[in-house]
């Protein structure tokens, strides 16, 4: 018997159309898809149906899978694939397994033998490096720096080291409630000179990047709270 297909789909990044990075192929392929692993169940739904999906929910299946999903569990949603039906892994927002769950699962499907299909869809990290004018040949993605001073101020010390001595552009993320807090850090900790760039909401209408020397944020009134952002540190 034939296995069936792990697809890794990507879904927009907010409330915006899926023009804005969701091809028409993805949508044809979740039309050949009975089980989805989702993170959030009533956001996957929400997707499915504003990506056409006509479906009866009462006759998909939905396995949940977040940062508490043990490996033993992660096996048993790949078992319908064993038998040779195709499994969506759908992201919250961007591209499934990029700052998100689900690498277990594919991990153990590349162990069963299931062919692992990723489609095309909208990732902020690479966006915001691609508009950011730092090196995109040597990068570093770091997901979310410490939450106590300390520990953040620690880590940007490190990450401003590894700009100056290797050129490689930093890249983390932060709470969007704490996005100020972080950005008042940086002023704090960084060189004046050192390049930062903020990226926030990418791809909605309200889409917003800056890039610029540390010490010029200064001068900045920013409206960044609440709105998922980026941030970069890199050389000049």
């Amino acid at each position: 018997m034939n296995k069936g297909n792990l697809y890794l789909i990507p879904t927009p990044l907010g409330e915006t159309g899926f023009e804005a990075g969701i091809p028409a192929f993805n949508l044809l392929i979740l039309q050949r898809i009975d089980t989805f692993i989702v993170e959030e169940l009533r956001t996957a739904r929400r997707f499915l149906r504003k990506a056409g999906y006509t479906k009866d929910f009462e006759l998909v299946t939905f396995y949940l899978l977040n940062e508490h999903t043990a490996d033993n569990e992660a096996a048993d949603m790949l078992e319908k694939a064993v038998s040779g039906q195709h499994i969506g892994l759908l992201s919250e927002a961007g591209l499934p397994c990029i700052a998100d769950p689900g690498n277990n699962v594919v991990r153990l499907a590349h162990r069963k033998g299931i062919r692992v299909i990723p489609l095309t869809g909208p990732s902020s990290i690479m966006l915001a490096l691609m508009s950011s004018g730092m090196n995109g040949q040597n990068f570093v993605f770091h997901g979310y720096l410490p939450v106590k001073p300390d520990g953040r101020v620690k880590a940007l010390r490190e990450l401003e080291h590894a700009v100056t001595q290797g050129n490689q552009t930093q890249i983390f993320i932060e709470t969007p409630y704490r996005n100020l807090v972080m950005l008042e850090s940086i002023i704090k900790t960084c060189h004046p000179s050192l390049m930062l760039c903020i990226a926030a909401d990418l791809t909605l209408e309200t889409e917003w990047i800056r890039s610029m020397p540390v010490h010029e944020w200064k001068k900045e009134i920013l409206q960044l709270h609440k709105r998922p952002a980026v941030f970069l540190l890199g050389g000049g």
